[in-house]
């Protein structure tokens, strides 16, 4: 078996301010080590089923967060960025057999958790056929791209139930639950146990957590700045419908992740 594991750290248990994700911040050390353990957790889930190769994508900012000495020795770690449409979750392909993400966290609209945003703090949203689209649902569609099911999800309570509304087989641990300004946060030690548990879990069946990719992708973007969607508007495909707002419809995964790639 091949998993591929995808890790974003304000979804990770505890995290609450913005300082706590950043690594120049003396409050980041903290959480990007139990990053760490979260992404071995899920690890350990994948090996106890029988996982020979685990591909794991350090998905936050720099990309340069997990700590690679802690991982098991069937584990590769992506670091860095590679510039490409898959983003956070490059490197996978039709090889791999299930993909886990890890420390996800409420989209950019939505008030799941205080550090809700998608992609980047520049949009005040960002909607996929008339639904707001998170970090989840966007890699969600990028893996089944290449038909690889997406498992097992942590991160907040928000997110975890909207989860199964795209992908109603999915496991989930929600590890925290936002309140305003606010986070309320399971013990760190449990929430490692509930992450390898539940990569079992999902891990147990694979077929069940398969999507259904849209026939075309219309989104809308709302940037914060007026600047911003002046300036993608002059992308091709993408018309400016306000002075903070784009659209443009894509008719396949790629089309709908390499205008991203460029706009937002």
């Amino acid at each position: 078996m091949k998993v591929f594991i995808s890790v974003d750290i304000e979804g990770i248990t505890g995290v609450t301010s913005w300082s706590e994700t950043e690594m120049s911040s003396q409050d980041y050390r903290q959480f990007a080590e139990q990053m760490t353990k979260e992404t071995v957790a899920a690890c350990e889930g994948a090996v106890a089923m029988g996982a020979k190769e685990i591909f794991v994508k350090d998905a936050h900012d720099s990309a340069r967060n997990i700590d690679i000495t802690k991982l098991p020795r069937c584990a590769k770690l992506s670091r860095g960025w590679t510039s490409c449409p898959d983003s956070m979750v490059a490197g996978l392909d039709e090889t791999f057999d299930a993909a886990v993400f890890i420390g996800y966290h409420s989209a950019a609209g939505t008030d799941g958790s205080p550090l809700a945003h998608t992609m980047n703090l520049g949009n005040c949203y960002m909607k996929v056929n008339g639904e707001y689209a998170s970090e989840f649902t966007i890699n969600s569609y990028l893996a089944a791209r290449y038909n690889v099911p997406v498992v097992f999800l942590s991160g907040d309570k928000a997110l975890c139930e909207a989860a199964k509304k795209l992908n109603s087989g999915i496991e989930t641990a929600a590890v925290k639950e936002g309140d305003g300004g606010a986070t309320v946060s399971i013990n760190p030690d449990y929430a490692c146990q509930l992450i390898k548990e539940g990569v079992i879990a999902g891990l147990k069946h694979i077929d069940e957590c398969r999507i259904e990719i849209p026939e075309k992708f219309d989104v809308e973007i709302y940037y914060k700045e007026h600047t911003e969607a002046k300036r993608a508007s002059y992308f091709p495909g993408v018309q400016q419908t306000g002075p903070h707002s784009v659209r443009y419809t894509a008719k396949d995964v790629l089309e709908f992740a390499t205008t991203r790639m460029f706009i937002l």
